[in-house]
């Protein structure tokens, strides 16, 4: 990945696609952009239409066994129009230059692969707010659609496309990172006070205080509409609330980084780095691990290409007589774009890099684009701290 210098508009389309994660399908391509869909997004198909079937029975009675294929239908059309809010983003960010290397969709919505972040609280507001704004037009196209159409499956296929684009484009604006409200709310107080790292962390707390209301969401949504809390939607609560909390946390302490750590250099703190195949036993890649003294290890591709970061906490929590038999792809991070930074990426750049997409660690790669090694933001943290002792 290039050290984060803006690049020229017709610079994305001459950009080698990357490698499709592991636990990730390439479906093709959308606007010019590589789509992939994680293996997560699956799960919410099925779970998607399980819940629908009652309501297409109810519209379309007599189905049968179709009225799971008419909800996986729905299911499909909904993440269409994830990725509708997803392309808004990647237009926006190719609009200032910004290659974007793709898009994901995964069970909690989509994510946007941009290499590099806003340079102004303008880039900011326009690349974040762009996406719930097309969740919010597909939903009013989809309502006056609904009103012309007859009682029937397409009609409620459509109804229910309107009211999903009015929650997530809702639900996205709210002032709170990791969302797109969230990043809104960073541009306003970014562009007020004129300092980044306060957007940040001002909307970082916000984060943290959707992500507890999130909890309380199953209650609202018995009080106010009707829809019992059972342990389903409880479920979900906690998985969006410990995502948003998670994401602002992350956001914030990358902003904290970012005003406390001007003058590291990414090299001097990377940790030795083991490059193993992907279907590598866990417990043969730490035997190797162990005798080479590397403090991390890498998962690579048949052709060689660094494909995902063993997660530590992951590789403690298998049980040891399994380890021969599970591969390493199974307890590592995929590398996302965002996640492979140069080696000699320092200060204020290695910063921006890490707020703009916060993770426990990153790949180094040298000028020739060979693993260099792995950068933790927790030695980062550690540094910062031994520094000023």
């Amino acid at each position: 990945m290039p050290a984060h210098d803006v690049p020229t508009p017709s610079e994305p389309e001459r950009r080698t696609p990357a490698p499709v994660p592991p636990g990730h399908f390439r479906l093709g391509r959308f606007l010019g952009v590589d789509v992939h869909v994680s293996r997560t997004w699956f799960l919410l198909a099925a779970l998607i239409a399980v819940i629908m079937a009652p309501v297409v029975e109810e519209a379309e009675p007599g189905l049968g066994a179709w009225k799971y294929v008419a909800g996986l239908v729905i299911a499909v059309v909904y993440a269409f129009t994830i990725l509708v809010h997803e392309a808004a983003h990647a237009v926006a960010s190719r609009r200032y230059g910004y290659p974007v290397e793709s898009i994901t969709l995964h069970f909690l919505g989509g994510h946007t692969g941009v290499d590099g972040g806003p340079r102004s609280p303008g880039q900011e507001l326009v690349m974040s707010i762009v996406g719930p704004l097309a969740s919010l037009g597909v939903a009013l196209v989809a309502w006056l659609l609904a009103q012309v159409l007859p009682d029937g499956l397409i009609g409620l296929v459509v109804d229910t496309l309107a009211w999903a684009n009015l929650v997530i484009g809702i639900f996205n604006l709210l002032p709170g990172l990791p969302l797109d409200g969230g990043r809104v709310l960073k541009a306003l107080v970014w562009g007020a006070t004129r300092n980044e790292v306060r957007g940040t962390l001002v909307a970082g707390w916000a984060g943290r205080l959707v992500a507890v209301l999130t909890l309380f969401l199953p209650l609202a949504m018995d009080r106010w509409y009707d829809v019992p809390a059972d342990v389903t939607s409880w479920a979900f609560a906690a998985i969006l609330a410990a995502f948003i909390w998670t994401g602002a946390t992350a956001a914030m302490q990358g902003a904290r980084l970012r005003r406390t750590l001007p003058s590291l250099v990414a090299r001097r703190l990377a940790r030795r780095t083991l490059a193993v195949p992907a279907d590598l036993p866990i417990a043969e890649a730490v035997r190797r691990a162990q005798e080479a003294e590397a403090g991390s290890i890498v998962t690579v591709d048949a052709e060689g290409r660094p494909v995902g970061i063993v997660n530590e906490a992951a590789v403690q929590a298998t049980p040891e007589d399994r380890r021969p038999w599970v591969p390493s792809s199974a307890v590592a991070r995929s590398l996302v774009p965002g996640m492979t930074l140069p080696v000699d990426i320092k200060g204020e750049e290695l910063i921006r890099a890490i707020t703009f997409l916060p993770a426990h660690e990153y790949l180094l790669v040298d000028p020739e684009g060979s693993i260099y090694g792995v950068l933790a933001t927790a030695d980062v943290d550690r540094a910062f701290r031994e520094r000023h002792r």
